[in-house]
């Protein structure tokens, strides 16, 4: 079970930082890896949760195969934190675009900022701010103005899922 548990933490902790470095990634390549990225910066927008997570896990299920040749242990907990941080961050973007309010375990909601204010070489989180801290790509900015504050109030649950 310690395996399983260990295995799902450097899972999750892994796939965040890959999302890091892909997104970062993607705006040094605009052009050519990022295509679809530079699309998605236009319209300003999240495809729905389910969509954004078949996004996520495909580059997932890469990383997630190899742990069940280690142990079916590992894998099971491997495949937990990765599955798991997948859906959180499918979870985390889409709220980013409709109601970064609600993401209550950010000081600021750093995908948010990304996009509202062009950030093209800062904010480069989007569940999580860690690696924008680390890597010193993290750019506090004053961001609830009063176009957030008059948004309706919504729950948490309350957006695009499809």
């Amino acid at each position: 079970m310690l395996v399983a548990i260990a295995c799902g933490i450097a899972a999750f902790i892994l796939a965040s930082l890959m999302e890091y470095w892909v997104h970062r990634i993607m705006h040094w390549y605009p052009n050519s890896f990022g295509k679809r990225h530079l699309d998605h910066h236009r319209r300003n927008e999240g495809q729905g949760v389910f969509w954004e997570f078949l996004d996520y896990i495909k580059g997932t299920v890469i990383l997630i195969i190899p742990m069940f040749f280690v142990s079916l242990e590992a894998g099971l907990g491997w495949a937990t934190g990765a599955l798991g941080f997948a859906i959180f961050s499918a979870y985390a973007h889409q709220l980013s675009h409709e109601n970064p309010t609600k993401l209550f375990w950010l000081p600021m909601p750093v995908h948010y900022v990304h996009h509202k204010f062009g950030q093209w070489e800062h904010n480069f989180g989007m569940a999580l701010d860690w690696w924008d801290r680390v890597f010193g790509t993290y750019k506090p900015t004053e961001w609830l103005s009063e176009r957030e504050r008059s948004q309706p109030e919504r729950g948490r649950l309350e957006l695009r899922w499809w």
